[in-house]
């Protein structure tokens, strides 16, 4: 499953290079000039995972195949964005189905580097970009609530508890505040509520792009958009985007020798991936053999035939058992054989909820 992430924020902060440097390549044109991105451009990145590898080298493994992301980059917004200033809002549909919205702030200095708002101040940055998220569902919903609620007086089921929760939604965009501050009563009003796609329903990671001086330990600019984040219930990272642009290229050596020099332990990929999948509820498990070792992403709670699901709908429309092996027991007793030898690996049924880092073979019959 993974995760798919649209990248926000105003123009010059780093979104493109942040990108570029994200899935290692060009494909975003970076340059010190707004509206530098035209259409969305759109990158998978494979999410490193040491355990993968030792499952692999047990197994010995031909294939190495991690699970994916996929990263939106969208055009910078500007000021009355949803009101078609700069590039207007035909953009804000591109992010409207994706999962999270990574928001990339500008917290650093540089005279070089043009600032739409000729000062740098992310906190105010992040309610320019909310304040046109916000816009864009206020107007979408004013449209849609008033048929909603004639149509559910009517009786249509279905109206009824779309005017009920996104009624609710609205009263807070009027407030001034997210979508994501609703509270279904139930889970039809959830369900309907997530299939409104508002953007700001969406959980937010905010990703503050700091000089290379300042990404072991972050800066006062950061500081302040790291309490905003947890005021919210969000999550923030500091990455230097500058910093990952450098890492495109490096061999796995090369790269953490660059990084111990800065201070750094793990690359600000790694950082944003860890982020996304706490604020996504997400775990990975791994399916393991002699031609590959693969590793993939559920949501936290997925039942064993969910899981099996992701693989292919026939295991999960078959779905007997899942052979199961914690990753702990795996690695500690070499492998398959020693840990079925050790009673470690486990037959479990349809309501097995599947834990973070198990190693999992289905049984099924279609």
């Amino acid at each position: 499953m993974g995760f798919k992430c649209g990248i926000v924020g105003l123009p010059n902060v780093g979104k493109s290079t942040l990108f570029n440097a994200l899935t290692e390549t060009q494909a975003a044109q970076a340059a010190n000039y707004p509206f530098c991105t035209i259409e969305p451009n759109v990158g998978n990145v494979a999410v490193p995972d040491p355990r993968l590898d030792k499952l692999a080298a047990i197994a010995g493994s031909q294939k190495i195949i991690p699970t994916q992301l996929a990263f939106v980059d969208i055009a910078g917004l500007v000021r009355g964005a949803s009101k078609g200033e700069g590039l207007g809002n035909q953009f804000l549909g591109n992010i409207r189905e994706v999962d999270a919205i990574v928001h990339v702030l500008r917290c650093f200095e540089d005279d070089d580097i043009q600032h739409v708002e000729n000062k740098v101040d992310p906190i105010s940055d992040a309610e320019t970009v909310e304040t046109e998220l916000l816009l864009a569902d206020l107007e979408s919903l004013e449209k849609r609530v008033p048929g909603l609620v004639k149509r559910g007086q009517q009786g249509d089921k279905e109206s009824k508890i779309g005017a009920s929760v996104l009624g609710k939604a609205l009263e807070l965009l009027r407030e001034g505040k997210p979508a994501r501050l609703t509270e279904p009563a139930d889970d039809e009003e959830a369900r309907v509520l997530a299939q409104a796609q508002l953007l700001t329903s969406k959980p937010v990671l905010y990703v503050c792009n700091v000089d290379e001086g300042s990404a072991a330990d972050g800066n006062a600019f950061s500081a302040r958009v790291f309490e905003k984040a947890k005021a919210e219930g969000a999550e923030a990272v500091v990455v230097s985007a500058a910093i990952e642009f450098e890492l495109v290229g490096m061999d796995h050596d090369g790269r953490m020798e660059f990084l111990s020099d800065l201070g750094l332990e793990e690359t600000g990929l790694a950082r944003v991936i860890r982020a996304g999948y706490n604020l996504l509820h997400l775990l990975t498990f791994f399916t393991v053999g002699p031609k590959e070792a693969r590793a993939w992403t559920v949501e936290v709670g997925s039942k064993a035939p969910q899981a099996a699901g992701e693989i292919h709908s026939d295991f999960e429309r078959g779905f007997i058992r899942a052979e199961t092996i914690a990753y702990d027991d795996y690695i500690a007793l070499n492998g398959e054989a020693g840990a079925r030898d050790a009673g470690k690996l486990r037959q479990e049924g349809k309501e097995y909820v599947v834990q973070d880092g198990d190693v999992l073979h289905f049984k099924f019959n279609v």
